[in-house]
């Protein structure tokens, strides 16, 4: 049953004191009907007018219980659990039930299960824009304008149009995700490096040739670990000028020279000069903490991750860097991105304006300040910047501010027409380069035709 704050159960008990002096029932109190169970004059004039509650406009509620899924671990998760019992006891009016999934890719599956079946919960942390041009979400629009607390300004621009389909809202962003690169400080310092000195890829592989240890033929300490998947070396081809379509969104061009030289590469440096490696496969994200263990544990240089990740590291032996460009090129151009949030259109009315709720509290400056300070990931609002805490933390943990100035430079990220097919040939492709040796060009090429096909049936 909910608990009533101090103020309220004063004013009821007032109002029950006047209403017994002036002779009056339940019914008649227009300034708050509910009063403390144990009251016997409550009890008397409920059994006068048994209505009484129902017709009371003041009558207490039961909280709109709503289930939130996302797949977050670690330090993530300890995270958001704090933040939703922070929510859950600043307001009586919503209760955030949290089920965790294993990750991002589990989350969309069980909730496109969910979707078949009808029952689904009024809050996820997924986004997928083929899913909403179908309707299975709702928009978020009449709810922003009726806030007056939303503030659409104040959040990142870019992060608040990841979430824009055909010109409505159906997902907001809860924080922003580039990926940067953290590096041991005594593997540095024993090769005589800084990482200022490792602003291109090229500077990197001869670094981490220079920092991995061999014995035996085999390597014992690796100079650099990329993460499993297709989206880190695609961040290196972007760099190099590379795009997954042409301008007109016609041709797939995943087999150009800044993809397959770039991918080819990574190829080379982790199966035949053996200085870098991946963890593949397992549960969930078992793979991606199996490479923070690496380096943490001393036995990698460095490996490159998520700005969230900042929540999982020791500082005092890592460091955080950008990821770098290329030799004449410039700067590196690695996506920014807005992990997002949605609300299924099968909701019910009430607990979709109750999961709204619950994303504008995750917003507030304070708590995406919060959650950008004990994770690395990106706050959404601009104002989170200037929030005090926020300032203070920044001066004494610098590596907060690395994913800030990258995705000042970083590239948007690829919105796949197709609904995830092109994406698909991407993640087979980068197995056949990462995991089985299969040279850049045999696997882009692969993916190219693959992707080409459904790109046309699309475009037909």
């Amino acid at each position: 049953m909910m608990t009533l704050k101090k103020g309220w159960v004063g004013l009821v008990l007032a109002a029950i004191l006047m209403l017994t002096a002036c002779g009056k029932n339940a019914g008649t109190n227009e300034s708050g009907g509910a009063s403390p169970s144990g009251s016997a004059s409550a009890e008397a004039s409920a059994s006068e007018s048994p209505s009484a509650s129902e017709a009371s406009p003041s009558a207490a509620k039961e909280p709109v219980t709503i289930e939130f899924w996302y797949g977050l671990g670690g330090k993530l998760g300890e995270n958001m659990q704090k933040l939703i019992d922070k929510f859950n006891s600043s307001q009586q009016e919503v209760i955030v039930k949290p089920v965790v999934q294993g990750d991002y890719s589990e989350t969309e599956k069980k909730l496109q299960a969910a979707i078949a079946s009808g029952t689904v919960p009024a809050a996820v942390l997924s986004a997928n824009v083929d899913w909403a041009r179908k309707g299975y979400y709702a928009p978020m629009d009449d709810m922003i304008a009726a806030s007056a607390d939303f503030n659409k300004s104040d959040v990142i621009p870019t992060f608040l149009e990841q979430g824009q389909v055909d010109g409505k809202q159906y997902f907001l962003p809860m924080y922003g995700t580039t990926q940067v690169m953290y590096y041991r400080k005594d593997a540095l310092k024993k090769a005589n490096l800084k990482p200022e000195d490792l602003t291109t890829w090229e500077a990197l592989a001869k670094a981490a040739a220079t920092m991995a240890v061999k014995q035996g033929g085999k390597t014992s300490f690796y100079g650099w670990e990329p993460m499993w998947g297709y989206e880190n070396m695609m961040d290196a081809v972007l760099g190099k000028g590379g795009k997954v379509l042409s301008d007109d969104g016609k041709t797939v061009l995943i087999d150009s020279p800044e993809w397959v030289d770039t991918w080819e590469l990574f190829r080379k440096w982790i199966h035949e000069d053996k200085i870098m490696r991946i963890h593949s496969g397992g549960q969930g994200w078992e793979y991606w903490y199996k490479t923070i263990d690496d380096v943490m544990k001393g036995q990698a240089a460095g490996y490159t991750g998520s700005s969230g990740d900042q929540g999982d590291l020791d500082f005092n032996i890592v460091g955080a860097m950008e990821q770098p460009g290329w030799e004449g090129v410039g700067a590196g151009k690695p996506v920014a991105q807005a992990i997002m949030a949605g609300i299924p259109a099968k909701a019910s009315p009430e607990q979709q304006q109750a999961a709204f709720k619950w994303f504008q509290f995750f917003m507030s400056p304070e708590n995406t300040a919060f959650w950008s300070m004990n994770t690395g990931y990106i706050a959404v609002r601009q104002s989170a910047q200037q929030d005090p805490a926020f300032v203070e933390f920044s001066k004494t943990h610098p590596q907060i501010t690395i994913p800030l100035k990258q995705a000042a430079h970083a590239s948007a990220p690829f919105l796949d027409p197709t609904g995830g097919k092109i994406a698909d040939a991407l993640k087979i492709a980068a197995d056949k380069v990462q995991i089985n040796n299969v040279p850049a060009a045999e696997a882009l090429k692969a993916a190219k035709e693959t992707a080409q096909r459904e790109l046309d049936k699309l475009n037909k």
